[in-house]
């Protein structure tokens, strides 16, 4: 178990916790490799059939760590690289299970990006959010620049980023930023519930398939789209999740859906 981020598998939900609580889980290249890791090993275990983030203490993550950023700035740019993750920030973008971001409590700058990349936010009633880049001299970095505004809408990503003003979970919410705002002390339950209930009824192949489907989609136009969902659609027909999805049903019980098979997880390398 890493020191950075640690890992726990219960009822087909693994929860990966940001692990430097008296540096507000901030960023550094060894959580990123060690989060990265868990990710895909995630991605691989029949027992795991979604995923939680969160982090430990009273924050989410702070950003990056201020030690790293003070040695880019003395121009240790060549050993910076090199500690760095060579997989991009997306990566769990590719991850053929759904992540869910439990925020419970201040997120900035890569900490927002890595909520970003998950598929879906709950956070905390009164998180602070900020992108904070433009108030660091720096760009829209590592993708925010692509996936805030299909969240929110060009405006809205160019007022967040631009300003670097700290938002709320209440305002996120109405932005749309993020799915739920939940009382702090409930946060990491009721996102486990939500969890569980996706392991429980949903079928994995049709949650990886609608993964890709969407991300993908974002590039496609309408046309493309419908042509490849009709071609899945065809497929799932003879798929055996189809058979039991329809046969829970009727005999109203609880579906009992394989893990992902090879071809799904071959899909998203």
């Amino acid at each position: 178990m890493s020191e950075v981020v640690q890992s726990s598998i219960e009822d087909g939900v693994a929860v990966l916790t940001l692990n430097r609580p008296e540096r507000l889980n901030a960023w550094t290249a060894e959580m990123e490799r060690s989060y990265f890791d868990l990710l895909a090993d995630c991605g691989q275990r029949d027992d795991v059939r979604a995923i939680v983030v969160t982090g430990a203490g009273r924050g989410f993550c702070a950003g990056a760590d201020m030690d790293e950023l003070r040695s880019i700035g003395d121009g240790n740019l060549e050993a910076a690289a090199r500690d760095r993750d060579t997989r991009p920030q997306a990566f769990p973008l590719s991850i053929p299970k759904p992540i869910i971001a439990a925020i419970n409590g201040p997120v900035a700058g890569i900490g927002l990006v890595q909520a970003l990349m998950c598929d879906l936010r709950f956070a905390a009633e009164g998180a602070k959010i900020t992108t904070a880049f433009a108030r660091r001299g720096l760009v829209a970095e590592h993708g925010i620049s692509w996936i805030l505004p299909r969240l929110i809408g060009p405006a809205r990503a160019l007022d967040l980023l631009l300003s670097g003003r700290i938002v709320l979970a209440g305002e996120a919410a109405e932005l749309g930023l993020v799915n739920r705002v939940l009382p702090p002390e409930s946060l990491r339950d009721e996102t486990l519930s939500y969890a569980r209930e996706l392991a429980a009824r949903s079928s994995p192949a049709s949650m990886a398939a609608m993964k890709r489907q969407v991300y993908a989609d974002l590039e496609r136009g309408l046309t493309d789209a419908v042509a490849e969902a009709n071609r899945l659609m065809v497929e799932s027909f003879g798929a055996p999740d189809f058979a039991e999805g329809v046969a829970s049903f009727v005999e109203r019980r609880d579906p009992r859906f394989a893990p992902l098979g090879s071809a799904e997880l071959q899909e998203t390398r």
